[in-house]
């Protein structure tokens, strides 16, 4: 059973990589609806439809391309590299609107971004 580090992940927004990654989470749901009849003697369900978002946090960076154009609103194709971009690396990729851009300040400290993202019609697993 292969296991990764953190250290060669990877995010692009459109074909732009996000420079200064210091980590990035995606949440996939799925909802249901309960079908359990009288006679059942456990509940059953039923599948729905599923639901996506992703986080992304990052060394604030104003020259950075990617962290940039990551403006509230827009939308791009986003794409998470949990193990990096070689050749037969899994990833997760989908069409994500930016739905919060935060950026954090310490007195001692570096100075963070975080992005979050809404996936919409889905996320897909690909592999480089």
């Amino acid at each position: 059973m292969a296991t990764h580090t953190g250290l060669n992940g990877v995010v692009k927004i459109g074909s732009n990589t996000v420079g200064e990654v210091t980590s990035f989470t995606l949440n996939q749901t799925q909802d249901t609806v309960e079908d359990t009849t009288l006679t059942d003697s456990m509940k059953t369900y039923k599948a729905l439809r599923g639901d996506a978002t992703a986080t992304v946090e990052c060394h604030f960076d104003e020259t950075d391309t990617a962290q940039e154009a990551a403006n509230l609103g827009t939308s791009a194709t986003l794409e998470l590299y949990p193990e990096g971009a070689d050749s037969g690396d899994k990833y997760f990729t989908g069409t994500a609107i930016v739905t919060g851009g935060d950026v954090g300040v310490t007195m001692d400290g570096i100075i963070s971004r975080t992005l979050t993202f809404q996936f919409t019609g889905g996320v897909s697993e690909a592999t480089v």
